[in-house]
């Protein structure tokens, strides 16, 4: 076993079972979680262009309420962060079952202030600024829905569950679209860079229900984070800058859309 582009894998040729269960365990998980979301939003962009108003008429709520009930509302938004939480525990287990445990991708039990919290900061910073100043530019020339960050009513509950949100969600596709695919890939023999292509493209693919601009977006955001952790083997920082960047725009939008006059 040897360090190599962000984690480590045997360098035996698998066998042609073990290749054909590579592929059956990537097409499942990606059934299961953010490949068929790409299916949908895929879906949700080609509705949202060819209705009255194209996609500039849409709008897209991300923390919706899903009740009138408070309690059963909160049930509601647990329910999602644990599907997300679930997602990330399945790509977790079969890189374990594949001899790699959280410790080899970068989820080491200690988070490391310079190796961990400080890169995923910048990070959050490089991608988090330009991604906003993308999306008001898409919004205003109409290639991006009207995004809600969120909707959720004025329960008690309604910041921390934003927060678990934003954790969840960060953790499900760093873990899945990171570090599960690129190893699984790896080990089928594609490159370091094909490798990431296919990640980054997957991310952009389960954003497009924002429109084309949201989807390159966040491509560009698969390729800084898929070498990053290719060249550092450490995915604390990605989780930590994928966590900030979705509290910031969940909480900002919620304590500001009632104050600013340029939030669509």
């Amino acid at each position: 076993m040897r360090a190599t582009s962000g984690a480590e894998w045997d360098e035996t040729e698998p066998t042609d079972r073990e290749r054909l269960g590579i592929k059956l365990e990537i097409l499942l998980v990606l059934l299961v979680t953010f490949g068929l979301s790409g299916l949908n939003a895929a879906l949700s962009l080609v509705d949202s262009a060819l209705a009255p108003g194209g996609v500039r008429g849409r709008t897209v709520a991300l923390n919706p309420s899903r009740s009138t009930q408070s309690t059963i509302d909160l049930l509601f938004q647990l329910l999602s962060v644990l599907r997300l939480a679930g997602w990330a525990a399945l790509g977790l287990y079969l890189l374990w079952r594949g001899g790699m445990g959280p410790r080899m991708i970068g989820l080491a039990n200690r988070i490391r202030w310079r190796t961990d919290v400080l890169p995923g900061m910048v990070l959050a910073a490089i991608i988090g600024l330009p991604g906003l100043a993308l999306y008001l530019v898409a919004h205003a020339l109409g290639f991006s829905v009207t995004i809600v960050p969120a909707s959720l009513d004025d329960y008690w509950w309604r910041l921390p569950a934003l927060i678990l949100s934003a954790c969840a969600n960060s953790v499900a596709e760093e873990v899945v679209v990171v570090a599960f695919l690129i190893t699984r890939l790896r080990r089928l023999g594609w490159s370091a860079n094909s490798a990431l292509l296919a990640s980054a493209l997957l991310r952009g693919s389960y954003h497009l229900y924002q429109g084309l601009g949201g989807g390159l977006g966040n491509v560009a955001m698969g390729f800084i984070f898929g070498r990053y952790w290719q060249r550092t083997n450490r995915l604390w920082p990605l989780v930590l800058a994928h966590a900030t960047i979705d509290t910031i725009a969940y909480l900002g939008y919620t304590v500001l859309r009632s104050h600013v006059s340029w939030l669509p």
